[in-house]
């Protein structure tokens, strides 16, 4: 309570009445694979050329991250954190530079095509004498993708300006210094900022500079032989990775944001391993791709191959798309550009919309044409087929979840209540250690209801009413006096989701009536 000693006017602030409840993201996606260089851990971009920067592009047949990238970008994706994948056993290339080492962001063998030049800084000041000296000094790096007899080499001196071939990538980092209050101090400045090397002190004098020098990252720089496997995607340390990546990466508060989950065509244990972290932390959903190729199609049955489960959706077949670095035609899984397809379908309508009957951008053909009969018998064991209609494109046909229990069937069902589900956990934080009593149930109902009114009056609610649409109870009802005595705020939420149309009947008859006289 505010004190009274002087006598005079006063103005207080109350707080009263409902708080509002912010809708969280319902689109950004966490995509893990492997990829040609970066770092391990997540990497937010907002763009395919962002990716590219910091992951490279296109570096193998059989991987197919830049792809999954490049399609949820085309089909209206905003946000992404990139989780590259590495072994147990990868090492990053490094080079030392007197006290000093340049190291690679990220293991593997790609960091041994970076070069780097520590040279004075551009930037002089005078001295005592009046002599012009550099304030700091200036590193330089260079990365080439891999290529056959690929030889590196310093690209920024004068005589190997034209030489070939030119770097993919070079950064430059003019008047780094040691003084750490500096907004120049070399780790401010390379942290988050160089996509491919950091700058790490190993000798013990504070006050030396790194060896004037430039050569490549040349030790260590090695890719673990062994194919990734689940606890890779599970990304708990191990062997030479002292640190948290994929999936376990995921779970820390950065990353809280993340709602959709996909790792483009992965073996079933490990789909299972990011359906299990869906389900674990109950906020996100998975999209799962089917095998490349499916000789019988009507064997397709995801909830008893992979897992019974409402918190993903499987997609079947592969697409056909133009490479984005060769424009050839390449055979990519669904997955990526499905997802895509939801950031879309959430922006343009919202999370209650089915993510089906919307084109799928960047495909050009089918890997598998499906036929109404075919899809019949796919339909009801949860696969989402992708069809090519005459005069209408290639297109999402389906919007089921992998569940078996008819309330879970659909996507947007479930995607909608991990939306209001989460919305108000995160928009009712401010209740925890309020006082449990009377006001507060209400204030806390007011709340909810302006959020659930809201989500009602856009089409995400059944109902022509509010009462039809949800309900809340807060009172005496829900809670016990026991409940009461040991901290326990209850409230009980009843919502009607929207469903999607999926068969549209229209009957038609012939009307016979007698023409009037």
């Amino acid at each position: 309570m505010p004190e009274y000693l002087t006598p005079g006017v006063y103005i207080e602030e109350i707080e009263r009445g409902p708080r509002p409840i912010e809708g969280v993201p319902t689109s950004t996606s966490a995509f893990l694979g492997e990829t040609e260089r970066g770092p391990i851990k997540p990497r937010l971009v907002t763009s395919y050329k962002e990716y590219q920067r910091w992951f490279g592009g296109v570096f193998a047949p059989d991987k197919f991250m830049p792809y999954a990238v490049n399609g949820f970008f085309e089909n209206g994706g905003k946000r992404l954190f990139a989780c590259r994948i590495v072994g147990t056993q990868a090492t990053s290339a490094e080079t030392a530079f007197g006290q000093f080492t340049v190291r690679a962001v990220g293991p593997g063998s790609w960091g041994k095509r970076v070069w780097a030049r520590i040279e004075a800084s551009s930037t002089k000041k005078p001295d005592a004498n009046g002599n012009p000296v550099p304030v700091g000094f200036r590193l330089r790096l260079a990365y080439w993708t891999n290529m056959p007899n690929l030889q590196v080499f310093d690209p920024f001196i004068n005589a190997n300006k034209a030489r070939l071939p030119r770097p993919a990538l070079t950064e430059d980092f003019d008047d780094l210094v040691l003084e750490e209050a500096s907004p120049d101090f070399y780790e401010k400045r390379l942290l988050d900022s160089s996509a491919l090397a950091t700058l790490v002190r190993v000798g013990a004098d504070p006050l030396a500079l790194p060896q004037i020098d430039s050569k490549a990252l040349d030790q260590n720089g090695a890719d673990d032989t062994n194919q990734l496997s689940a606890p890779d995607y599970e990304g708990l340390p191990s062997g030479n990775r002292d640190t948290e990546q994929g999936l376990a990466s995921l779970e820390q508060d950065p990353f809280r944001d993340v709602a959709l989950v996909y790792a483009p065509a992965v073996a079933v244990d490990i789909a299972q391993k990011i359906i299990g972290h869906c389900e674990r932390l109950k906020f996100r959903f998975a999209a799962i791709d089917s095998e490349r190729v499916v000789g019988d199609i009507s064997a397709l049955e995801p909830r008893s191959d992979i897992q019974d489960t409402q918190y993903a959706a499987f997609y079947f077949p592969w697409i056909s798309i133009a490479d984005p670095q060769t424009g050839a035609r390449k055979l990519v899984p669904p997955g990526g550009y499905a997802l895509g397809v939801y950031a879309r379908t959430d922006s343009e309508r919202g999370v209650f919309k089915a993510p089906a009957n919307e084109v799928m951008r960047g495909a050009l053909e089918l890997a598998a044409d499906i036929n109404d009969n075919q899809q019949g018998t796919l339909n009801p064991k949860g696969v989402n087929v992708t069809r090519s209609f005459p005069g209408r494109g290639i297109r999402i046909w389906g919007a089921r979840t992998m569940s078996s229990d008819a309330l879970w069937k659909y996507v947007s069902v479930r995607r909608l209540f991990i939306f209001l589900e989460r919305s108000i956990y995160e928009g009712t934080q401010w209740v925890v250690f309020e006082p449990n009593e009377p006001r507060l149930w209400a204030r806390v109902t007011d709340t909810v209801r302006l959020f659930l009114r809201t989500q009602w009056r856009i089409g995400a609610l059944f109902g022509r009413t509010e009462e039809q649409a949800f309900f809340i109870t807060c009172n005496e009802s829900t809670m016990t006096q026991d409940d009461i005595l040991n901290g326990r705020l209850i409230c009980e939420i009843g919502i009607a989701p929207v469903r999607p149309a999926e068969f549209v009947i229209f009957r038609i008859f012939q009307n016979t009536a007698e023409a009037q006289r």
